[in-house]
Order: structure tokens, then C-alpha cells, then sequence
């Protein structure tokens, strides 16, 4: 019998025929879980896809659990919130998630999904990691606690100069998203995770020809360390 594992994906951002191919990749089985860091949805021609298809394999078994990213979150924002600006999050992506839906307004997609998304957690601590969509505010006492950064910093690895840090961590690895960056970049960082203990795994699925290196999506194998990707395919 094959030993159960434990696996990251992050910013699939719609693009529902590449996670799927990829879960194929992966052969994800009901024994294995998969973490999702956020940013299902926007910009890419699928989202309603996406979250149709774990909300499948959920019902079939599959152990999936995902957080909140910002796309997440800035959609939640133009639902409930009257100070959102308008249409920020129709800019940022959401005209394509309710061309998906094929609604017109945010509140008029169907409240399952909207549940979801008003449901998810914002970072998940495993015995050797802690997984957030964008990263920490390592400057906090108690990083976890700053939900802003954890769905919106940028530029945070210099924080690690502080000793604090790494005796919050533990000698656990933080493994994000949010921020693309190639897949050589990221196994780069994978190599060099005893020096700096975290690993980006967001390579730009759907930002495909605009920067070379991006249009992967990635899953990260945290039971062997093993990285995968799959080319942007819709």
C-alpha cells in the first residue's frame, strides 16, 4: 500500500483544466491531502470550474482543504463591505470569474460558493509547516495573528535577520504563494530551505507568456520534498 502524503498547491486563479491535469500529475489519492494556499478564483477562464471540481472530489473522498487568498477576500470585500471601491475586485479578475458563473453582479453568485469562500481559514500549521497564501509579518509576536499580511505581503524574507523568527518557526518551513515567481526560482528555494526556511510555489499559471519562466501551476509534495508542475492549459 502506498504511504499517504501530503501536498501545496497555490493561485490556481481559474485555471481549472491545469489543476486538473495536474492533480493527475500528482495521482492524488483519498489517503493523501492536498492544501490549497488561496487564490482560486479570478483572472483565469474557469473559476467556477475550480471550485466545482473540490467540491466533487470532496464528496468522493478526497481530502482537500483550502485558505483564504486576497482574490478571495477582495471578492467577500465587494459583497458585504459598502467602503470597498467600487469594481476593485471586478478589475482584479472577478469580471472573469462571473463570466464563469454567468452573473453580471458579485452578490448574485450562488451562495454555496459564496459560503465557501466566507468560511476559510487563513493559514494551516502541519508538524513541519505552516501554510499561508502570501506570507507572515515576522515582526509580529504572534504572526499568525496579522490576517492582512497573511493574504497580502510582499518583500518579507529580510525579517528573518531577526532571531525571533526562527524561534517562532521551530524548524518548520512556511510555504506560500501570492507572489509569482518562476519554477526555477522556486526549486532553487527549495534547495537552499535549510538556509531560508520557505518555499514560494505561486510560478504565475495564469500570467502564461508575460514573463518568462512563469505559466506553471505548481504542487509541492511536502511529505518528500518533491516538486511538479504543469503548464498553463486553460
Amino acid at each position: 500500500m502506498a504511504l499517504s502524503r501530503q501536498f501545496a498547491i497555490s493561485d490556481i486563479h481559474g485555471c481549472n483544466k491545469t489543476f486538473g491535469k495536474l492533480l493527475e500529475q500528482i495521482q492524488l489519492g483519498t489517503d493523501d491531502e492536498l492544501y490549497i494556499l488561496g487564490d482560486l478564483i479570478d483572472r483565469g477562464p474557469d473559476s467556477k470550474g475550480v471550485f466545482d471540481r473540490i467540491f466533487q472530489m470532496q464528496e468522493e473522498g478526497y481530502q482537500i482543504h483550502c485558505l483564504r487568498g486576497n482574490h478571495e477576500q477582495l471578492y467577500l470585500d465587494a459583497t458585504r463591505n459598502a467602503e470597498a471601491a467600487p469594481g476593485i475586485w471586478e478589475v482584479n479578475g472577478g469580471t472573469e470569474t462571473m463570466r464563469s458563473f454567468g452573473v453580471m453582479r458579485p452578490a448574485q453568485i450562488p451562495d454555496p460558493y459564496r459560503s465557501f469562500m466566507a468560511e476559510l481559514p487563513y493559514f494551516f500549521e502541519l508538524e513541519d509547516y505552516v501554510l499561508v497564501h502570501a506570507g507572515l509579518n515576522l515582526r509580529r509576536h504572534f504572526p499568525l495573528m496579522d490576517l492582512k499580511s497573511l493574504m497580502w505581503i510582499r518583500n518579507w524574507y529580510s525579517e528573518f535577520e531577526d532571531n525571533r523568527a526562527e524561534q517562532w518557526l521551530d524548524d518548520r518551513i512556511i510555504v506560500h504563494g501570492h507572489t509569482p515567481i518562476s519554477h526555477k526560482e522556486t526549486a532553487n528555494m527549495l534547495e537552499k530551505v535549510d538556509q531560508l526556511p520557505v518555499v514560494n510555489i505561486d510560478n504565475g499559471c495564469v500570467f502564461a507568456g508575460r514573463r518568462l519562466g512563469l505559466g506553471n501551476l505548481c504542487a509541492f509534495d511536502l511529505t518528500n520534498q518533491q516538486l511538479f508542475w504543469e503548464p498553463f492549459d486553460g
